[in-house]
């Protein structure tokens, strides 16, 4: 016996349409032996009838089970045309009036079934109608999306996952590098931390795919040290690919270092030394951190120096790996580096290997010459504030040279003048005291120790002073004085610095805007160490400590990338603000009861906000990762003919 009823096929992978082709749903059923019972039953199954190829096919959609609960063939035959209705118009419209309820129950109970399991092609779209109880309307399980979103379409622009994949890394374990490199982007954490992070907060995981009820701290230890492994192969790969991204050249190349410190004695490290902090914590350990970027603030190469080395030390180790790193063959870009750089001996190694450079004079020019070639200009700074520049040159010099005034840097250094020669002053001043009160320090040689220590602890103004010490003649001084020499003012001095260059530039502009790109790279470190919580580090071993960086170099890959088009589009917010400003996107799960007393549940993101969305069309990213996911949870009421 067969119950047939027309329908929507679902079509065969690879099958060809033929003229003549048609197909039948139908409920067919299936004698069956129990050799145990010697019982003889029928059980039933949904099939599909189709014509391909000029050959009758058959296939089976979903098992019915004897259908017990159905009296007649009439029922059974009315219970697949149901199914039929369903499948083709939706729940709420009822086409077959004969249908009872025992039919009803069981045709919305083996359509969600065949939903569930993807057994046909069922319609989801357009209007969904549902009576359901809003009092039972309930939310939860509410996770930021946002930020995580941004940055998993970044990491997939920038093809990581694809790099990994030819690494021969199996998905799970890209899955979770993208889990830690994109929570360490938007929540920069100890591996701990994140691990709660994307338990409780997050839904990255969504996204990624990473079964977070599995999620732990070793496996993000782990998979840390595993992409250290390979920093050089993905450093240098990101390094090419953003360039043929944005088509970049590296005509520019910003080369700086900065520290971090330890928290921690990190006893047996080779690399963490004390040294000179930035962070002027004297009392840690330091590691340097050196990183050569373009003028887009893509990264270029980065290195790890041991805490105690010198900025000028380093350059020769990083400049013979340029050439593998960025895209230039014949032609060798331009290095911009700061004073701390700039020694004699490393602008002699980059003339000799066919560099040019634009860097501070780590000297103050005394014996210079205007340009009688070139008239003084005057530009405006970001924040209006005047600048004047002038072509000058020294004598038995080939490098050229640019003198610059700077108003702001000129208020600055005259109000840190004015604070340091007043603490210079009450300095002599406590000495005179000592002098003439008793029991003061009164011995000749133990005034100069004083006197010494006050203008090691004030090199740049006490030049300026002429200091004045009186004695009587058998080793007690009896007074100290100081005043101004004439002609001497360090007012008059202040904002003043020369450019260096090996650049022939007729326009003063021209090398003026060429070094101020460096502001880039201070803006690298910034979002390093704050942003992206570089500083201060708390792992105890050498390993942990250069796997902690790398994963921060990573995720600023994604920051770098995503700012950079949103900086060529004008908008030029830092990364925390847009961060808090994605974070309100969310992903919510709203449940409700309908009619029938079924749960239905849909995962959904919160529409993106004014703010949002503008981040997103910029960016050309999309909106949502997913539109919905829906579920629905029939009663708890157990067929026994059902064959699940």
């Amino acid at each position: 016996m067969s119950l047939i009823l027309n329908c929507s096929p679902t079509w065969p992978a690879g099958s060809q349409l033929v003229k003549g082709y048609f197909c039948h749903m139908f409920i067919k059923p299936f004698p069956k032996y129990n050799s145990t019972t010697k019982e003889r039953y029928t059980i039933y199954r949904l099939c599909e009838s189709y014509r391909l190829n000029g050959q009758t096919r058959h296939r089976t959609i979903v098992g019915l089970g004897k259908l017990d609960e159905l009296a007649t063939d009439d029922q059974k035959k009315l219970l697949g045309k149901r199914i039929e209705e369903i499948i083709k118009h939706g729940a709420g419209l009822l086409i077959n009036e004969l249908a009872d309820e025992q039919v009803e129950k069981l045709a919305m109970h083996y359509y969600e079934l065949i939903k569930r399991k993807r057994r046909y092609d069922v319609k989801t779209n357009g209007a969904q109608w549902e009576t359901v109880n809003i009092a039972s309307m309930k939310n939860s399980d509410a996770r930021e999306i946002g930020a995580e979103w941004l940055c998993k379409q970044a990491f997939d622009q920038l093809g990581i996952d694809n790099f990994l994949k030819q690494q021969k890394w199996p998905k799970d374990k890209r899955s979770l590098a993208a889990t830690h490199i994109i929570s360490r982007a938007v929540y920069p954490a100890s591996e701990l931390k994140t691990v709660s992070f994307v338990k409780e907060n997050s839904a990255i995981s969504e996204i990624t795919g990473v079964e977070k009820s599995h999620f732990t701290k070793d496996q993000l230890y782990k998979i840390s040290h595993a992409l250290y492994s390979i920093k050089d192969k993905l450093e240098q790969y990101l390094s090419r690919r953003t360039n043929d991204m944005f088509d970049l050249e590296d005509k520019i190349i910003l080369y700086d270092l900065t520290n971090t410190y330890f928290e921690g004695r990190m006893k047996n490290s080779k690399l963490a030394k004390f040294g000179r902090s930035k962070e002027k914590r004297k009392d840690a350990k330091l590691i340097v951190f050196a990183a050569v970027i373009n003028q887009e603030g893509f990264l270029k190469y980065t290195g790890i120096f041991e805490g105690n080395t010198a900025d000028s030390k380093t350059l020769g180790t990083i400049i013979d790996k340029l050439s593998i790193q960025t895209s230039f063959v014949e032609r060798k870009p331009i290095i911009v580096m700061d004073a701390g750089i700039s020694t004699d001996g490393n602008l002699k190694m980059l003339k000799a290997k066919g560099y040019n450079y634009v860097c501070v004079s780590r000297s103050s020019l005394k014996k210079y010459h205007a340009d009688t070639t070139s008239k003084p200009v005057e530009i405006k700074d970001k924040r209006s504030q005047p600048i004047e520049l002038m072509k000058v040159w020294v004598d038995n010099d080939d490098d050229h040279y640019l003198w610059v005034k700077s108003k702001t840097k000129a208020l600055k250094e005259n109000s840190m003048n004015g604070l340091l020669s007043q603490r210079f002053e009450e300095g002599i001043q406590s000495i005179s005291e000592g002098i003439n009160k008793k029991g003061g320090i009164k011995k000749l040689n133990k005034v100069f120790e004083r006197l010494g220590r006050l203008k090691q602890k004030y090199p740049s103004v006490h030049k300026y002073y002429e200091i004045i010490i009186q004695d009587d003649g058998k080793g007690t001084a009896t007074s100290i004085s100081c005043q101004h020499k004439n002609g001497e003012d360090p007012d008059e001095k202040a904002g003043i610095y020369f450019l260096r260059t090996t650049l022939d530039e007729a326009q003063e502009s021209t090398i003026w805007a060429i070094y101020n790109i460096i502001r880039e790279i201070e803006s690298t470190f910034r979002i390093l160490k704050t942003d992206l919580d570089l500083r201060p580090i708390y792992h105890k071993t050498d390993d942990a400590s250069m796997a902690h960086l790398n994963l921060g170099l990573l995720a600023y890959w994604l920051v770098s990338t995503i700012r950079f088009q949103l900086k060529q589009k004008g908008f030029t917010h830092d990364w925390r603000e847009i961060v808090r400003m994605m974070n309100t996107q969310k992903c919510v799960s709203t449940s409700v009861e309908n009619i029938e007393d079924k749960i239905i549940t849909v995962r959904q993101c919160t529409e993106p906000t004014k703010n949002v969305k503008q981040i997103y069309d910029l960016l050309n990213y999309k909106y949502v990762p997913f539109h919905r996911k829906k579920s629905v949870v029939p009663p708890t009421e157990i067929f026994k003919n059902d064959s699940s």
